[in-house]
């Protein structure tokens, strides 16, 4: 393990909202896929700075920083850019786990770059680290049951078992995903996983 003036050459950050009552909830799935890939990694998210939870881990050739954002959810990267900035990582070189509604739970997609797409946490980060070129592994959380439900209800409400299971499911696959990322094989990362 490396100590606090070694750098790093990678930023993966799970979103989600810091409360225990939070936990569960289809908002906090960038946060449970970071937990898996500290235990994976022999990674203890404990040291607390930049508004957030981090731990380092050596993964392969890469010194990489597991940060968890303190701020809540729509200030994400309030807690991202001040440690990206810390570590002198690039924005290319951060990976974000989070939750889309846009998919159904259990889907993943990649993407090296691209808008907030409606989602407040991305939408911070774009904000803070002033451009939208970071990897985002977003994770399918399922829609909105019906068109007037609050969105905010919805994604602050807890996974339905089966749901839950399919999402945590996929883990592993975000695991492989974020190490493919690091040795540059973007394609191969969205072939292999975008479903």
């Amino acid at each position: 393990m490396f100590g606090m003036t070694s750098g790093a050459d990678w930023l993966i950050a799970g979103l989600g909202n810091p409360e225990p009552k939070y936990d569960g909830t289809r908002h906090n799935a960038g946060f449970e896929a970071l937990d898996y890939l500290a235990a994976q990694w022999h990674c203890d998210i404990a040291k607390a700075k930049w508004q957030g939870l981090y731990g380092t881990a050596q993964v392969g050739d890469h010194k990489v920083v597991l940060l968890k954002p303190l701020t809540y959810m729509n200030l994400s990267g309030q807690s991202i850019a001040p440690a990206a900035a810390f570590y002198k990582i690039p924005r290319n070189h951060i990976i974000v786990l989070c939750d889309d509604i846009a998919q159904e739970p259990g889907h993943i997609r990649i993407r090296p770059s691209g808008s907030a797409g409606g989602h407040n946490g991305l939408k911070s980060i774009i904000a803070s680290t002033g451009g939208e070129d970071f990897y985002r592994i977003r994770i399918g959380v399922g829609a909105k049951p019906r068109p007037d439900y609050d969105l905010a209800d919805w994604v602050l409400g807890k996974f339905p078992p089966d749901d839950a299971k399919l999402v945590t499911g996929r883990h592993t696959d975000v695991e492989a995903a974020c190490r493919l990322l690091m040795a540059g094989k973007l394609g191969e990362a969205q072939n292999k996983f975008n479903h």
